[in-house]
């Protein structure tokens, strides 16, 4: 069985045939999907594709560091309340006030709280902003005994550092790692930690392989992100949830075993941060 544990089906690029998707994923024994959430915007939608496909996808809930903005106090409000009080049943009957989060009685399971993190490599302007954000959802996390997924584009280093500043019994994911082996190895030795590993492993000069090549399969998860980062031979166009099968085909390539002791072992691994 394989395991992806990052993808954003909720998005407007899956509207149309979300049904057909899984069901060719499915048969390519991809089996579970997580879903992060992005902001305020997206968690009515994430909530309803998990409904639609109850025991194959599991919402995490959390601020993107993308979305955090001069609202974003308001923005960690509304997360901290679906975290406190998650919803179970998605009766969208809108009686809350414009404006306001629609939090029912009982819950969705939150997998994990993500996407968090630091972005720079877009707008700059909010860095000190994303990381009291960042350093907030990691508490939340401990309170919670949830699991995190790390969002680092451009700033593995600077969350390698915060984490071990904050000296907090932590596990999760760093999602769609892409740094160097001396990086990967400072996160191994954080907590229980494992390297969200997608599309950009297959891209020719990224030198991820390298660093796959050092890694042990026990300390790495798949992930597609998509609708982004397609896999080659598919770069360019959306990603899909199949496309999982192309990174572990890579992965299996550059670990010298089977694509189906990937998917195991790496569909394990998901296990031990998630749960079953």
């Amino acid at each position: 069985m394989f395991t992806d544990t990052h993808i954003h089906l909720y998005l407007p690029e899956f509207k149309n045939d979300l049904g057909l998707l899984i069901e060719k994923a499915n048969n390519k024994n991809i089996q579970r999907f997580f879903l992060p959430n992005i902001d305020s915007s997206t968690i009515e939608s994430m909530l309803r594709v998990a409904d639609e496909f109850p025991g194959q996808m599991f919402p995490m809930i959390g601020l993107h560091p993308c979305s955090v903005n001069k609202n974003f106090e308001k923005e960690l409000e509304i997360i901290k309340q679906f975290l406190d009080k998650p919803p179970i049943q998605l009766n969208y009957q809108k009686e809350a006030e414009p404006g306001q989060p629609l939090i029912n009685s009982g819950g969705h399971f939150w997998a994990a709280i993500g996407e968090i993190g630091i972005d720079l490599f877009w707008d700059k302007s909010f860095v000190l902003d994303q990381e009291l954000a960042f350093r907030r959802q990691v508490e939340w996390s401990v309170e919670k005994k949830l699991p995190i997924v790390i969002h680092s584009r451009n700033s593995t280093g600077e969350i390698i550092n915060i984490l071990a500043e904050m000296k907090k019994p932590l596990k999760g994911i760093f999602h769609c790692f892409s740094g160097t082996i001396e990086q990967a190895e400072k996160i191994l030795s954080l907590g229980n930690f494992k390297l969200g590993i997608g599309g950009v492993v297959t891209f020719k000069n990224s030198g991820l392989d390298k660093v796959v090549a050092e890694v042990d399969l026990k300390d790495i998860v798949l992930e597609t992100d998509a609708p982004y980062l397609a896999p080659v031979p598919f770069r360019g166009k959306r990603n899909e949830p199949e496309y999982l099968f192309e990174v572990a085909k890579k992965i299996a390539e550059i670990k010298g075993v089977s694509v189906e002791e990937v998917g195991d072992i790496t569909t394990a691994n998901s296990f031990e941060i998630f749960g079953k």
